[in-house]
């Protein structure tokens, strides 16, 4: 009788596969999962403030830029640069308790769906 040789060979590519898995990932429809929804519902709750409150900031600063530039540059101007100037100052401070506020509203209004998403992902 002869003896038969039977040899067992295996070849795992661990990369090829990792590489394989991330093109395939890419042509898959996208599921989105619980957590993710959880992250954008928070991001959504600031987005809001953040645009207002850059948008404020900037028009604020334009007009306290004008407002020196009339003191300044402009000497015929120089009252109704100080007037200009300040309603710029008063704009600029009043960035910060504008954001806060839309972002206490947005968040109030967002609290039920994440609180429903959050308490789902922790059972």
């Amino acid at each position: 009788m002869e003896e038969e040789k039977r040899t067992y060979t295996y070849t795992y590519a661990a990369r090829r596969h990792e590489e394989v898995d991330n093109i395939r990932k890419k042509y898959l429809p996208k599921e989105e999962d619980k957590m993710e929804q959880l992250r954008k519902l928070d991001q959504k709750s600031t987005e809001r403030g953040k645009i207002t409150a850059i948008i404020m900031g900037i028009i604020s600063s334009l007009v306290l830029g004008i407002g020196m530039c009339c003191t300044m540059l402009w000497t015929n101007f120089f009252a109704a640069g100080v007037v200009i100037g300040l309603v710029g100052l008063v704009g600029l401070a009043f960035v910060y308790p504008l954001y806060s506020n839309i972002i206490a509203k947005d968040r109030k209004k967002l609290a039920p769906q994440i609180i429903a998403l959050s308490n789902e992902l922790m059972k």
